[in-house]
């Protein structure tokens, strides 16, 4: 099992930059991959970035080039640098990780994004 909690979310203003963390805890030496989602109102949860064990990163195209992620192996926590944020990357974020034995899921923060 792995417990997720994220945590950075809130309102921010077009152009503005907002830092999301997961903190992993159970078995997280367990994660083989480790990412972010979002799920807008009316939408499908979309790919947001992951990070797998070995480093390599993968970027939805909407944020490719706006946000960052990277993890913090040592203390089981996973950011989302977001940057130039703009309204149609409001949605609740979700951090996603998977282990041999499955995947897991926090409970979601929500961004909200102003025009």
């Amino acid at each position: 099992q792995v417990q997720l909690v994220e945590s950075g979310g809130g309102l921010v203003q077009a152009g503005g930059s907002l830092r999301l963390s997961c903190a992993a805890s159970g078995r997280p030496f367990s994660i083989t991959a480790i990412g972010w989602y979002r799920q807008a109102p009316g939408k499908q949860r979309e790919l947001v970035a992951t990070i797998g064990s070995s480093g390599r990163t993968n970027y939805g195209d909407s944020v490719k080039g706006r946000f960052t992620i990277s993890r913090d192996n040592a203390k089981n926590l996973l950011y989302l640098q977001m940057n130039s944020l703009k309204p149609e990357d409001t949605a609740v974020y979700y951090c996603n990780a998977v282990n041999p034995f499955g995947s897991y899921w926090g409970q979601g923060t929500q961004v909200t994004v102003s025009s």
